[in-house]
């Protein structure tokens, strides 16, 4: 599984923006859920939001209430839309699918596949 973000960029405090994660190569495996990170400069990676296969979704305190997580499964993409954007939600923005293979011993195990991330600018 490969995953492309985009919908980064720069935008004024207050504003919106909605990223996009574009799952592609995906064969029988599933993906058990999609999250958005995100790691701003001198800070550690941080996990934003997470949607599952069921479509409950969970949030950071941080930005609960400011962006949605959602999937559309046609596409085979995930996207956050971030509202009320404040300075502090600047950062590089990453997608990461849990995706659950079939060993070569007929087992089960995930794997994480990642995005390369895509920069929102918050700016006042």
């Amino acid at each position: 599984v490969q995953l492309v973000e985009s919908g980064g960029g720069q935008v004024q405090v207050g504003g919106s923006l909605r990223l996009s994660c574009l799952a592609s190569g995906r064969g029988s495996e599933t993906i058990n859920h999609m999250d958005w990170y995100r790691q701003g400069r001198g800070t550690l990676r941080e996990l934003v939001a997470t949607i599952y296969n069921t479509g409950n979704a969970n949030y950071a305190d941080s930005v609960k209430g400011r962006f949605i997580i959602s999937s559309d499964s046609a596409k085979n993409t995930v996207y956050l839309q971030m509202n009320s954007l404040k300075p502090e939600d600047t950062a590089v923005y990453y997608c990461k699918a849990e995706v659950e293979v079939v060993t070569p011993e007929g087992g089960r195990t995930t794997l994480d596949a990642w995005g390369q991330g895509t920069l929102v600018t918050v700016s006042s």
